[in-house]
């Protein structure tokens, strides 16, 4: 039986670039969740025949939410789901069966990579049937549509057994349950030479994987430890949990310190990685040697023929606007189109789609390619195995040749988290109005030789976005100001600074670029509008 439930919208349901996130409390909210989904289902429109992707990464309320879900979706007319054992789906999984089987869209409940549990934080992510993240233009309906809507649709059943593989029916509509893992795994031997990761496993080869009691655990178990050899126990905290085990599943030098420090003592094995939340995000280690994300996109698209899929050729690359520099160097080298766009991995699905580029890259330790429509964890870790075996070389030698190439792009970003909205917005239009004023200016040995927001006109679709302001140096230094909107509460100020060199290679980064940062503190006047002299995060 359909039951329409009368309901008060709440207007606070906007979503960011990779959808709703908020407090789990605020999602456990009477009629919230229910709200928000509806709001999804009547900006689509009809429903009638249309099949759907539904996972999450395991979070807590992803068991209810997904049974919400379930019915919602019977209740408001969809022919099927197509939904991940126990509710288990990475988001780069989800986005590869969404395509593999052309649906409609699909939904993963995961708030990515901000912590979990009851205190923690919750997200619901749509995706359409690019398999990627929405359009601005259709997130804003969908927020128009939560803001107005007095009912919700919703199945009137029984709670459906998602640990039963195969079909069943919930009010006439088909639910096919999956193993998350199977089509993922087919998807990679299809891209990568296992046979060769085999054989480097064989021969000695030692690897930690981190995959923060998050979503990713089951995958990396199966493609690691079984399929290419790694010793058992090589994948750690991989039993996904409600809380993630108290950790942060955020795969940086601060919320995966264990891990690093493991790869600083004398146990280090000869290379490790970290995953997210919902596993699309990812961190490079080798011995006592962290890669930044923005070189870990470089070097793979400098060896993107050490990989079997990629041999013939790729498209193109992009990258964010906060990334360094480093893969444009590299793109300018191996004659590849290149793209600069605002952060948010819906600008690279419009590229991907037009056949521009086939890889792409965030400096928040998100990389990717065309294989699907979102950043790729273990896609990402695979690949710098692979150019290991083929190389015989170490992370490090690796990273370090790559810079006698091609130089060093010194980069840090500093995230200063928590600061009420209001405070956020006063000092990016303050800055952004003084902008034009800081021409020729002097902090330090630094020389502004340019001041301006950036600006991203979209090839495909025509569009014009304005995502950050940048302030340029006379040396190529330069430094970037943007307001993130990953967190579930308040505003973070992200600073992200890079410095350029070609022949001193070996610098720290924090030292090599402490000019740089008292330049950004004082051009956007930080602790005089945030009362913070320091960064709350530094990666």
């Amino acid at each position: 039986m359909i039951k329409v439930i009368a309901t008060t919208p709440y207007d606070d349901q906007k979503m960011g670039t990779g959808g709703l996130r908020k407090k789990t409390k605020v999602v456990m909210q009477p009629n919230y969740f229910e709200n928000f989904m509806q709001a999804i289902f009547n900006t689509i429109g009809d429903l009638k025949g249309k099949t759907f992707v539904v996972g999450g990464d395991g979070r807590y309320f992803n068991d209810t939410a997904i049974q919400k879900l379930i019915k919602m979706a019977a209740a408001n007319g969809v022919k099927k789901l197509i939904v991940g054992q126990n509710g288990f789906l990475s988001t780069p999984a989800s986005s590869n069966i969404l395509l593999k089987n052309k649906t409609d869209g699909g939904f993963v409940l995961s708030a990515s990579h901000n912590p979990g549990g009851l205190d923690g934080d919750f997200g619901i992510k749509y995706a359409n049937e690019t398999g990627g993240q929405i359009p601005t233009k259709i997130s804003d309906k969908i927020f128009e549509n939560a803001k107005v809507l007095t009912e919700y649709k919703i199945c009137d059943g029984p709670d459906v057994d998602l640990s039963k593989l195969g079909r069943q029916e919930v009010c006439g509509m088909e639910i096919e349950v999956i193993d998350p893992v199977d089509d993922y795994v087919a998807m990679m031997k299809g891209i990568f030479d296992f046979e060769a990761l085999r054989k480097l496993f064989a021969n000695g080869f030692t690897m930690r994987f981190d995959a923060m009691n998050a979503v990713t655990g089951p995958y990396a178990r199966r493609i690691f430890e079984q399929e290419l050899g790694a010793a058992k126990g090589s994948v750690i905290n991989a039993k996904p949990l409600p809380d993630f085990g108290g950790l942060h599943p955020d795969p940086n030098m601060v919320h995966a310190k264990p891990l690093v420090d493991f790869m600083a003592s004398p146990e280090a094995t000869d290379f490790a990685a970290a995953n997210d939340g919902d596993g699309d995000r990812n961190m490079i280690l080798g011995k006592n040697f962290f890669v930044t994300p923005s070189d870990s996109l470089a070097i793979i698209t400098d060896n993107y023929d050490k990989v079997p899929a990629y041999q013939k050729g790729i498209y193109g690359v992009a990258k964010s606007m906060p990334t360094s520099t480093a893969v444009e160097r590299v793109a300018s080298a191996r004659h590849l189109d290149y793209y600069e766009v605002p952060t948010g991995w819906k600008y690279f699905v419009n590229l991907m789609d037009s056949n521009r580029i086939t890889f792409s890259g965030e400096e928040s330790f998100g990389t990717g390619s065309s294989h699907i429509r979102e950043k790729d964890g273990i896609w990402a870790v695979l690949f710098w195995l692979s150019i290991i075996a083929a190389t015989g070389k170490s992370v490090q030698e690796i990273t370090e040749e790559f810079w006698h190439k091609y130089g060093r792009s010194y980069y840090v970003r500093f995230d200063f988290e928590g600061m009420p909205t209001e405070v956020g917005d006063k000092l990016m239009a303050d800055l952004e109005n003084r902008l034009p004023s800081l021409k020729g200016k002097v902090y330090g040995d630094y020389t502004v030789s340019e001041a301006a927001p950036f600006v991203y006109n979209d090839p495909v679709d025509h569009s014009s976005t304005k995502n950050g302001l940048i302030v340029k140096f006379t040396d190529g230094s330069r430094i970037v100001y943007r307001l993130s909107g990953t967190g579930s509460s308040g505003a973070t100020l992200r600073v992200y600074i890079e410095r350029y060199s070609k022949d001193q290679l070996n610098g720290d980064p924090l030292k090599m670029l402490t000019g740089l940062f008292n330049a950004a503190m004082e051009i956007a006047e930080v602790p005089e509008r945030t009362g913070k002299h320091q960064a709350d995060v530094v990666t």
